[in-house]
Order: C-alpha cells, then structure tokens, then sequence
C-alpha cells in the first residue's frame, strides 16, 4: 500500500540543434562527468531540458536513503550545469510514489535501539530529518525551473517534493495524500511550510494535513496545487516537456532571475522583493541576452539564441 513517511564558457551562440534523446542512467549530470544512479533514469529529450525520472517501480518509486542522498545530487549537479536549463521530474511505473520507504524507517528504529541515551538517539533523528530536508529543498534552491509531471499516487513525501517544485502537472487519475497524521507523526520535510502557498488556503491546507485524507486530481487543479491536468501519463509528459522546452528558449539569464525572485519574495515584502530585483537587474540589463532578445522583438527576426549559462 502507498505511503509516506511511505549542473560562463566562451560567450558564443549555441544553436539549439534537436537531437535525439540521450538516457543517462548513467548520468553526466554535472559538467558531462559521468555518474551511477541507482534509484533514478535521467535523460536529455529536449535541447537544454533534463527529464529525472524516479526508477524504482516494483517499489511504486518509495523513496528510500538512496533516492533522498540522489535527488539532491542530481538536482544540484543540475543546478550548475550550462545544458541544462529546465527540469522535467516525473516518475516510471504505476505511481508516481507511494512516499516514503518504511523499510528505511524499520532501519532507523534499529538504529535508534543501539542507544539508551536520549540525546544520543535526537542527533539520529536530527540528522536523518535534515537530509530529508536538504533532498527536497534542492529543488526549490535549484536555479532552473523544476516542473513535476505527476501521475496516480503521490503520497507523504511525494507532496513535499512536487511543493518544492515550480510548476506541477498531473493526470485525471492522479491523487494526492499527506499521509505522516496517519502513521502519527507530523510532516517535517516541506508540505507544512510550502502546500499552504501553494493552494493559497490555510484552511484547505491545515484540512489536509490534519486529516490525511485523499484529494483527487480535480480538486488538486481548482485549488492551484497543479496548474493542468492531462487525460493519461503519456500526454501528461509530452506536456510537462513542451514546456520546459518553451522555457529553455528563453534567456537563462533572465529565467533564472525570474525564479530568484519569485522564490524570494515567498518569504519577504513585496518592498524587500522590489529592492532584491532591482539590485539584480542593475547587473543582468548589461548582458548581451537583454539586447538580442530586445533586437529579435524590434525587427522580427527569428527567436535569438542565448549562450550557455
């Protein structure tokens, strides 16, 4: 049963050539140095986008300590990586993921058993708590855009990853349960923090999460967690990677202080959201993605194409 708790060279023009797509199971996720993941499929379907798949689904993709250790490396190999410049993170198999591995909490608990000492046994917690933590917020620390391509079950820790994300899509078939009440604990890797803005509703949001009750793909579209739904999981990440192509055309320059900002005006005024762009703009309006783009719109030429970043 699913549940939680179940990567600046020579300034020069990169032509966008389409190319076919690369599986990097073994992954060159950082600068083209090649590295073994065990727990997820990474390949390069669009010019400039990253498509990670969670691959565990004989496990219905149960995040186990191998997966939380790999999601944060790929993602922050990703994160300085000059070829990439969005992400599509999506899942194999039939659920997107039952949450949480329960076997690594049996683990734990033996682990935890080891020790009579209080104090001794919280650094345990604390420190496997804090990895936890650290996987997830890779996403959001992540300067290029992440979008989650969600189909049936995505349960616990599922949620707190897609909340991490910034742009997230499902299927009709999709649901959604923040599930940690029902195994008595509290969510501690980011939906308290990040569903509330998400949906934009404490009172939905506290619902959920004192409830642990399923909510379904429609009611997950008209509460804004997802932003479209797709009638299966093949439409879902044809969608999921036109987008992130459309967005890997642009400027990476000017996406990713889009993101910078966005993401830091979540937890400061709009004034101090105000004064951090302009001090970043004061920069970016030199660099030469501004003047090409500008250009392109001026003359109607065709769409500029931006160096690496």
């Amino acid at each position: 049963n699913p549940s939680r708790t179940s990567t600046l060279p020579a300034r020069r023009a990169i032509t966008p050539i389409m190319q076919p797509q690369r599986q990097l199971s073994s992954a060159q996720t950082e600068h083209g140095q090649g590295h073994q993941f065990k727990t997820l499929a990474v390949s390069t379907p669009k010019p400039f986008v990253f498509h990670v798949e969670l691959h565990r689904p004989s496990k219905f993709n149960a995040i186990n300590r191998q997966m939380w250790l790999e999601i944060q490396e790929c993602i922050d190999g990703l994160a300085t990586n000059p070829d990439c410049r969005a992400i599509v993170l999506s899942a194999s198999g039939k659920h997107f993921t039952a949450g949480i591995d329960l076997n690594d909490m049996m683990n734990m608990g033996q682990q935890l058993a080891g020790t009579d000492d209080v104090a001794r046994k919280g650094v345990i917690l604390e420190r496997t708590i804090r990895l936890y933590q650290d996987s997830i917020s890779s996403l959001e620390r992540c300067p290029k855009p992440v979008i989650t391509a969600v189909h049936k079950a995505c349960i616990g820790a599922g949620v707190d990853l897609i909340t991490a994300s910034d742009i997230r899509y499902c299927t009709e078939d999709a649901f959604f349960q923040v599930k940690e009440v029902e195994i008595g604990m509290a969510a501690d890797v980011g939906t308290l923090q990040r569903l509330p803005k998400a949906v934009g509703s404490q009172s939905l949001a506290r619902e959920l999460c004192f409830t642990g009750r399923r909510f379904e793909a429609a009611e997950a579209h008209s509460s804004g967690l997802v932003s479209r739904v797709f009638p299966d999981k093949e439409a879902l990440v044809s969608g999921a990677l036109a987008l992130a192509e459309n967005i890997a055309a642009k400027s990476p320059i000017a996406v990713q202080a889009t993101k910078e900002n966005m993401t830091y005006s979540l937890e400061h005024t709009n004034q101090q959201g105000l004064d951090q762009i302009r001090l970043l703009n004061k920069l970016y309006l030199q660099s030469e993605d501004f003047a090409q783009a500008v250009a392109a719109q001026l003359t109607k030429d065709e769409k500029p194409v931006f160096a690496k970043l």
